[in-house]
């Protein structure tokens, strides 16, 4: 029944697109995000369906699409340059097969990347496709979190939609992403206009929320926490009543924590002392393995480089052996072909330094980009478009949540954070094209009845 459910749902959605040129874009993020091909065992797991849904909305662009004011800015540049240096590396790979295999969604990811921001020209379609990413992750966190309530979840343990550990149904990944995803979320139930924000749509939203904050806990990810805790951190700027807002931080806390299983405390107890957790030690020994890399391949190895490590690191345990003593063990380890967990460390190793050059470029280009859309609006927005600069303070939170997580899991070319790229790009183009079409409403101005600053004291 599944089954037949998604293989219709995505035929029926591609189908609309042959009237709506645009909603083939919407179905691509759609099937790039939840991949009901891995979900389906039938019809849909035989054919490319991630492919079609790219080519169809290429094509549909290029053939009916509106294309006057189209430009391409400075981070579709940088993108450019990102995906043809990629290619370039790919030949020159020190694991070809493994490289091409990557590079063969990679370049999906930048190209779609790069070709979002020339589809999203109205308000419509920047809430569509936000709309679309929010519910995509939304299919998987729901279960997920229900699943949570229900067992406790655990590190490895929690079954998403599809027993796969790849791509945004491996735990640290679906944990940075859902806590990306809520600012978005709670964006739309304020200001969307697709479903109306009525206490429906807020109940809704205030569900994913719920669901996205449970997946750290239901996947033991230390990487969520720490997103958790970053977010927490940037709304308080946002936020019309910080104290209240402290306030109500404190107290969920002190209900949540007693409430949170023994397995989740201990496992994020483990933050604290790297050294006493395998996972940690891993991930450094790597780190260190990869500036040593670096030095002698300072253009990277290509994608999967990692496959020719091989690190040793030592692990010590504790164990209380009476009031006033304790017992230390220490075990060393070696082990080869590990992964780098952490995206930076993957563009150092596998792109290099020009690689790693790039990736931050385009990534600190969108966070002051969205910085200097937020403080433009944030006065005396004109009319209709109040909107804008919490979408910019929602995506800057997103991204900024992004950039901390992929500190501990190697995401630097997920798509779903590409699409994120692209979102802002597409903001950032529609209020260039407004403001050139119409620039005085844009001018800052004083109220009418406004007086100079002082006019009232004596």
């Amino acid at each position: 029944m599944l089954d037949l459910f998604f293989t219709a749902f995505c035929l029926a959605f591609l189908a609309a697109g042959t009237r709506r040129p645009f909603l083939f874009v919407l179905a691509y993020a759609y099937i790039d995000i939840v991949a009901p091909q891995k979900v389906s065992w039938g019809f849909l797991t035989h054919i490319p369906i991630s492919l079609i849904a790219f080519l169809c909305a290429i094509l549909g662009w290029m053939v009916s699409e509106d294309k006057s004011g189209v430009r391409f800015t400075s981070r579709q540049f940088v993108l450019l340059l990102l995906l043809i240096y990629c290619g370039l590396t790919t030949q020159t790979a020190d694991f070809p097969a493994e490289a091409a295999a990557k590079w063969d969604w990679v370049w999906k990811a930048l190209v779609f990347a790069l070709f979002l921001p020339l589809t999203l020209r109205t308000r419509l379609r920047i809430e569509a496709l936000t709309l679309i990413m929010v519910l995509s992750v939304g299919v998987i966190v729901i279960g997920g979190g229900i699943k949570t309530l229900s067992s406790g979840g655990g590190y490895g343990e929690l079954r998403l939609l599809v027993n796969d550990n790849t791509g945004l149904y491996e735990s640290s990944i679906i944990s940075t992403v859902a806590i990306s995803v809520i600012p978005l979320a709670l964006w739309l139930a304020q200001y969307g206009t697709i479903f109306k924000p009525d206490w429906k749509t807020k109940v809704v939203a205030a569900g994913i929320c719920f669901s996205c904050l449970l997946m750290p806990v239901g996947t033991q990810a230390r990487t969520g926490l720490i997103c958790v805790g970053v977010l927490a951190v940037m709304m308080l700027r946002s936020t019309r009543r910080p104290m209240l807002y402290v306030g109500l931080l404190c107290a969920g806390a002190l209900v949540a924590v007693p409430l949170l299983p023994h397995s989740f405390t201990q496992r994020m107890s483990t933050i604290e002392n790297h050294k006493a957790d395998q996972s940690a030690s891993t991930r450094v020994a790597v780190w260190m393995w990869t500036i040593e890399f670096a030095k002698t391949h300072p253009f990277g190895g290509g994608f999967d480089a990692f496959r020719q490590n091989t690190i040793s690191y030592d692990t010590v345990k504790t164990d209380n052996a009476g009031s006033n003593t304790a017992s230390v063990e220490t075990e060393h380890n070696v082990e080869k072909g590990r992964a780098y967990h952490s995206a930076y460390f993957e563009m150092l190793g596998e792109q290099g330094y020009p690689g790693l050059a790039l990736w931050l470029l385009l990534h600190v280009m969108g966070v002051f980009q969205m910085e200097v859309i937020r403080r433009r609006y944030r006065r005396n927005p004109p009319e209709g478009f109040a909107w804008v600069t919490p979408l910019a303070d929602a995506l800057q939170q997103a991204q900024l949540c992004y950039l901390v997580g992929s500190s501990f899991v190697g995401i630097a070319f997920q798509p779903f954070c590409y699409m994120l790229v692209g979102l802002q790009c597409g903001l950032s183009a529609y209020i260039g094209r407004v403001s050139r079409a119409a620039p005085v409403p844009f001018v800052a101005r004083r109220p009418v009845n406004a007086r100079p600053a002082g006019a009232n004291r004596l």
